[in-house]
């Protein structure tokens, strides 16, 4: 008996170990600098240029550290949690080492001005879109974007030097990883003594779905097909299919997103349509996702 009490303690001590030695969940850091292209160092191990994302970094303790040519290196101690977090440096330009951009004669003249325009008014979400403008006076440009989720308190991008006839461009690249929403960037001069913003929308990364008010109607009855749009785009289109002419699709319009997200659309079903199964597609404008669901029309009782 205590031959088997002993082996049944060995073993709990052993599954014990077993369920406390679960791997700890791992980080994903997403990091910006002012100015961007600063060298990434993550344990003194050189990791890219800013703006970055690091993913798979073990979660606790790390030195990070930005190195940029004119400006002091920012360094510090930090603890990774699982999950995603951000880190921002503004770096200080070394004493007598500011960036050419900024020791030019039109840098040290108040600027005249700066505009910012956008490409896409509307993108989709893994698109790209390119910022550009005119900046006199100023031997480079500043550019902030807010908006939803990781941009929400602002994110410096870069800081670009205008070329030639002081224009300058600068082009965005996010990928995916962004949420659907209004954006807004912001560039000034490198003394932040002029700005000027310009709006746009990202549309995607979300759903839409429709459902019919009744599954089974006749002839000449109604029913209202609503459903919700999260992909940030302002309208819906609605297109049903069914038997003989409804085979390819009858476009039955667009309708407009609420300002919660739903829309809602009355259809009636005329004394000539073809009795049978239909299915109502509804994809969000333009088109990034779309969801459906079907209803049949028999003979009016």
């Amino acid at each position: 008996m205590i031959r088997e009490i002993l082996v049944l303690t060995l073993v709990s001590i052993l599954l014990a170990g077993c369920i406390t030695s679960q791997p700890a969940e791992k980080g994903t850091l997403q990091l910006t600098s002012s100015p961007a292209g600063a060298e990434i160092y993550l344990d003194n191990q050189y990791r890219g240029t800013t703006p970055s994302t690091i993913s798979g970094v073990e979660s606790g303790s790390h030195t990070l550290e930005f190195r940029s040519k004119g400006y002091n290196n920012w360094k510090d101690a930090i603890t990774v949690p699982p999950g995603t977090s951000h880190y921002f440096a503004a770096l200080t330009a070394q004493p007598g080492s500011e960036p050419e951009a900024d020791r030019s004669p039109a840098a040290t003249a108040a600027p005249t001005a700066v505009t910012v325009r956008v490409s896409r008014d509307q993108m989709i979400v893994g698109d790209t879109n390119t910022f550009s403008g005119i900046a006199t006076g100023t031997g480079s440009v500043i550019l902030t974007l807010y908006g939803p989720g990781y941009y929400t308190d602002g994110i410096v991008l870069d800081q670009v030097k205008p070329g030639a006839a002081d224009a300058w461009n600068y082009r965005w690249n996010p990928g995916s990883a962004i949420q659907s929403g209004t954006y807004t960037v912001v560039v000034s001069d490198a003394g932040k003594t002029v700005s000027d913003r310009s709006q746009f929308t990202a549309i995607g990364d979300g759903v839409v779905s429709v459902s019919p008010s009744s599954y089974a109607i006749g002839r000449g009855d109604s029913l209202t097909l609503s459903g919700r749009c999260s992909t940030g785009a302002p309208n819906v289109n609605l297109v049903l299919f069914g038997p003989e002419r409804f085979a390819s699709g009858v476009d039955l319009g667009t309708y407009s997103v609420m300002a919660d997200e739903t829309w809602s659309f009355r259809f009636t079903a005329d004394s000539t349509m073809p009795t049978g199964v239909y299915t109502v597609y509804a994809s969000d404008v333009p088109k990034t996702t779309s969801g459906s669901s079907q209803f049949t029309i028999g003979f009016a009782s």
